[in-house]
């Protein structure tokens, strides 16, 4: 999985440097093994609405609050965190790996990627590359050029 984030941002002529550490299951365990020391570290949260027709992935600063209920209204949905099956149906990655590199598994488009807005204009950010045992790090308007041109609609919201 990693391998196709690297060659996807290879072949965009993205640069990006490559940080290998212990898998990591959450931004506790992200800044116990020093990550957050080397740059901002973006947390993801896999969403779908009520009805489970509408997934959101959503990629935002690690001391950004996010309340589900303000985000649904914005939307004008309901929201709720989605299963692992659907993450692994939608993403093609399990708990504990989402990343916006995901929507490079998605083939049908279909999971709308929010971008909190607070992420806008930073040099580098650490983002999975589908896989928790390694972080990537590139600037903002890379990770958004990267998103864009997998197809998936991009919104940048203040969350």
């Amino acid at each position: 999985m990693k391998e196709k984030v690297l060659s996807y941002l290879d072949d965009l002529k993205i640069p990006y440097e490559v940080t290998e550490h212990p898998p990591v299951l959450n931004m506790e365990e992200v800044e116990a093994v020093g990550l957050t020391k080397i740059g901002p570290v973006c947390k993801n949260l896999f969403l779908r609405d009520q009805k489970g027709k509408r997934h959101f992935l959503v990629t935002a600063s690690e001391e950004t609050q996010i309340s589900l209920k303000e985000l649904g209204e914005k939307l004008g949905v309901k929201l709720s965190f989605a299963s692992a099956e659907r993450l692994q149906k939608y993403l093609g990655v399990s708990t504990g790996s989402v990343s916006p590199m995901g929507v490079l598994n998605d083939a049908d488009h279909a999971v709308e990627v929010i971008l909190d807005q607070k992420l806008q204009g930073q040099p580098k950010l650490g983002v999975h590359p589908n896989e928790n045992t390694t972080t990537i790090w590139l600037s903002f308007s890379n990770l958004q050029k990267a998103l864009k041109k997998a197809g998936n609609d991009v919104k940048i919201m203040k969350l």
